[in-house]
């Protein structure tokens, strides 16, 4: 790939990952409209551990707080808000595991054509828009229980979907039990840091099985621009979705969906 490639690239992978409007609708846009090449394994781990450097960065203080409350009241019957948040989030993550890791094969086989892609691109963006102006958002992110934790983590389930978008698929979920804006989007985020670190660990391991050359350069633009866009991302998401909702997303995503479908039928 050239410089240029990578940093498009980078920058679509860090945005898309955490922003409700599908990376994996967005990933093959390049090469439907400029005949760019498969971005390949290497590259792909790359720009996933600068989206999960930035996450991680940027939830500091939260992660650092779940986890001492995890080891020091987490298995005592005198739970704390965050010891409580930190449980939510392994529950929310197990079903994706699960599910994930048996049908891994199948999914990458048969769910990831364009038509596809585009459909759930349109169906998810509909949803999410029906979830916005209908639930409640009144809830913070304290009031999650451990059943809204595990319906949020079966929704994930269907990010296995391309086109899905997890994040989209999260938040939506969140927004129909009744979390504020903000709210679903902080667990959502909070939730993609085992996800991206899950998928990570998996595609090093078959990255190390193909014993192939690998070019650094190449890796550490992706990785530098992936983390410098996710970062941005979060950052802007998170202090403006209490003011704009979810509409501008929504529209983006049927305009993006619309885009595919000439691509599957023209």
């Amino acid at each position: 790939m050239t410089l240029f490639e990578i940093i498009i690239l980078a920058i679509i992978q860090g945005i898309t990952e955490f922003l409700p409007i599908s990376s994996s609708a967005h990933l093959i846009l390049p090469s439907a409209l400029f005949g760019w090449e498969n971005q390949g394994l290497a590259f792909d781990v790359a720009v996933h551990v600068g989206s999960l450097l930035a996450v991680v960065i940027y939830f500091r203080e939260d992660i650092r707080e779940m986890t001492h409350a995890w080891f020091t009241r987490g298995f005592t019957s005198h739970q704390s808000p965050q010891s409580r948040l930190a449980w939510w989030v392994i529950l929310a993550t197990i079903p994706a595991v699960i599910v994930g890791y048996l049908f891994k094969d199948w999914i990458e086989d048969y769910a990831r054509s364009a038509l596809i892609i585009a459909c759930t691109t349109i169906f998810f963006g509909l949803l999410l828009w029906v979830a916005d102006i209908s639930a409640s958002r009144h809830k913070h992110l304290n009031s999650l229980n451990w059943w809204q934790a595990l319906i949020i983590g079966l929704a994930q389930i269907l990010a296995l979907i391309p086109g899905t978008s997890r994040s989209g698929i999260t938040m939506t979920a969140g927004l129909f039990l009744g979390l504020d804006r903000e709210s679903a989007a902080r667990f959502s985020f909070l939730l993609s840091i085992p996800v991206i670190l899950g998928a990570g660990t998996l595609a090093t391991f078959d990255l190390l099985a193909l014993n192939e050359a690998v070019d650094w350069q190449a890796l550490f633009y992706g990785a530098a621009f992936s983390f410098v866009s996710a970062y941005l991302c979060i950052y802007l998401f998170l202090n403006w979705i209490a003011r704009i909702g979810m509409l501008p997303f929504v529209i983006y995503r049927l305009l993006l969906g619309a885009i595919l479908l000439v691509f599957v039928f023209y």
